[in-house]
C-alpha cells in the first residue's frame, strides 16, 4: 500500500473526507460519465461497474447515478468531459500521477502547473513517471475485520495476487480483471471492506521525512482539492505516525 494510500486511509478515519461529500459526488459523477462512453449497461461495461458501485458506496442517489450515465451516452447534453493524466515529482523526489476530468483543458492544465510550482513539485513531461506504477486493484479492509486465513481463502481463490498486512488494515491487491470477482467473494463472505478501487500502484516506494513529508503531503492535499481532480497517486512512503501526527 502506498504511502498516499496510507494518507488517504488516515484523512477517513478522521472524517475529512466525509466533509467533502458534494466534492465525492462530483468526481463519483464525472467518473460514471466518462465510464459510460464504451456503454450504458454496467453488466457489460466494467469500468461503469466499479464507477457505479463506488457512487453507490457514498450513498449518491440512484437519479443522480442514472442521470451521470445517460449524460455519458449522449442520451442528455453535458457529457464533454475530458481526461487527462499529469506526470511529476513531489518535494524530495517522488513520483506523482495526477488524473483530471475537465471541460476545460486549458484552464486545467494550468491549475495543476501552478499547484505543482506553488508546492514545491515540478511537472514532468508524459512518460516521465507513469512507468513507475501498475494499474491495479486495491482492496482495503481493516484489519479486525477479518483474518489473514480468512482473507486468504475468499481472495486468492478469487483472483488476488497478494495480501498484504498494512498496519491495521489488510490490502488485496488483484489485476483490474479480477477486481468484481475478488470484491464479491470478500463480501459474499461477510467481511466489510474500507475501500475498494482500481487505480495506479507504484512498484516501489521513496522514503520521505521531515520537511520534504510535510511538503508531500501538502501538495498532495491541494491537487486533491482541485474540483478537476479525480484521484492522485504516488510513490511516497512516509512513517504512520509521523503521517498522522502531520493529519492532526
Amino acid at each position: 500500500m502506498s504511502g498516499h494510500s496510507k494518507w488517504a486511509t488516515i484523512k477517513h478515519k478522521k472524517g475529512a473526507l466525509d466533509a467533502k461529500r458534494g466534492k465525492i459526488f462530483t468526481r463519483c459523477i464525472k467518473e460514471i460519465m466518462i465510464a459510460a462512453r464504451s456503454g450504458g449497461d454496467p453488466g457489460m461495461n466494467p469500468r461503469l461497474r466499479t464507477a457505479v458501485a463506488a457512487a453507490k458506496a457514498v450513498s449518491m442517489p440512484a437519479d443522480n447515478i442514472k442521470r451521470a450515465i445517460m449524460r455519458g451516452t449522449g442520451e442528455l447534453e453535458g457529457g464533454q468531459i475530458d481526461e487527462i493524466m499529469f506526470e511529476g515529482y513531489g518535494p524530495g523526489g517522488a513520483a506523482v500521477l495526477v488524473m483530471v476530468a475537465t471541460d476545460n483543458r486549458n484552464r486545467t492544465v494550468s491549475d495543476i502547473r501552478h499547484i505543482f510550482s506553488k508546492q514545491g513539485g515540478n511537472l514532468g513531461e508524459q512518460g516521465s513517471v507513469a512507468w513507475m506504477f501498475e494499474r491495479k486493484s486495491e482492496i482495503v479492509i481493516d484489519g479486525e475485520k477479518a483474518t489473514e486465513d480468512q482473507l486468504m481463502t475468499l481472495a486468492l481463490d478469487a483472483g488476488a495476487e497478494d495480501l498484504r498486512n498494512d498496519g491495521g488494515n489488510w490490502v488485496v491487491v488483484s489485476p483490474p480483471e479480477s477486481h468484481d470477482a475478488v470484491l464479491e467473494a470478500i463480501q459474499k463472505g461477510g467481511i466489510a471492506t474500507e475501500s475498494a478501487e482500481i487505480g495506479m500502484v507504484p512498484k516501489n516506494l521513496m522514503k520521505l521525512e521531515g520537511k520534504n513529508a510535510g511538503a508531500m503531503l501538502r501538495l498532495s492535499e491541494a491537487l486533491e482539492e482541485n474540483d478537476d481532480v479525480q484521484n492522485v497517486y504516488s510513490n511516497f512512503d512516509i512513517d504512520e505516525k509521523e503521517m498522522e501526527a502531520l493529519a492532526s
